[in-house]
């Protein structure tokens, strides 16, 4: 691979702009290869929240979970697991937050899908990139955040 600069003038360039455009790129090529699917990222969100449970979780638990995954929010992520519900993948016991939800068949067979497309996009990301590298990049970028002050938590 071809990188922008040098070694001595990537030293130099700002941590800012390289993550943001890292975040862009995996953003923008998960979202597309979900939607070719017919679903969103935060509904993939939910589906894997559900389906990997040990057991049923409330909505209220998904939701505030996956609210702060890049910066979705409540009122988004309460809209995608509606969504998930129309769509039929999930069923929701009851009417309030309380409401246990689980897959249906349905669910399970498009979590399955969906499954196999987020292992293909991990191994196209990491294509050349060593383990080792990898938990480098996440400890120097978690590192990054407690120097700047700021929070960042993901399960």
């Amino acid at each position: 691979m071809d990188y922008s600069h040098s070694d001595a003038e990537l030293i130099r360039q700002p941590i800012g702009y390289w993550t943001w455009a890292a975040h862009k790129a995996v953003v923008t090529r998960t979202r597309a290869a979900l939607a070719e699917l017919g679903t969103t990222q935060p509904q993939w969100w939910v589906l894997a929240q559900v389906a990997r449970a040990g057991a049923p979780k409330t909505r209220a638990e998904v939701s505030g979970l996956l609210r702060n995954y890049l910066d979705a929010g409540p009122e988004v992520m309460e809209s995608e697991i509606d969504a998930t519900i129309e769509a039929g993948w999930i069923d929701q016991a009851g009417d309030t937050p309380d409401g246990r939800l689980t897959l249906t068949p349905e669910g399970r067979a498009f979590f399955g899908k969906a499954a196999a497309v987020q292992d293909d996009l991990w191994t196209e990301r990491h294509a050349g990139i060593s383990d080792e590298e990898y938990l480098t990049t996440m400890k120097v970028l978690q590192r990054f955040i407690h120097n700047t002050g700021g929070e960042a938590w993901h399960h």
